[in-house]
């Protein structure tokens, strides 16, 4: 539903299905900004964030984290494994789509 909806708004969207499929993905297509699950299967979220950030070509790629949990230091957790930004499920689309635009156009984007 989400990817449908950001296709709407004009963005293109590539989904992975497993935290290594969005690793490899991300080596592949080279992506400006990923909205991480952080609870996928093979290669959990948190796990394939290192990752990418540890991989000198894909490393400064932006990085939201999506996740189910919003108890206190999940932000700072996501934050510390690397991502730019974290986003609590339920997705609040214009929320997200304002975190999305910062990190692509605000200080320090691409």
């Amino acid at each position: 539903m989400l990817s449908r909806r950001l296709r709407r708004r004009g963005y293109e969207v590539l989904i992975a299905t497993d935290g290594q499929q969005g690793v490899e993905d991300a080596k592949k297509e080279r992506p400006q900004l990923i909205l991480m699950d952080m609870s996928l299967p093979v290669l959990d979220g948190w796990e394939a964030t290192r990752q990418i950030r540890a991989d000198s070509e894909i490393g400064d790629t932006r990085i939201i984290a999506l996740t189910a949990h919003a108890m206190a230091g999940d932000r700072e957790k996501a934050i510390s494994a690397g991502c730019d930004d974290y986003h609590t499920k339920p997705v609040d689309l214009e929320q997200l789509v304002q975190q999305i635009e910062t990190l692509l156009n605000g200080p320090g984007g691409p």
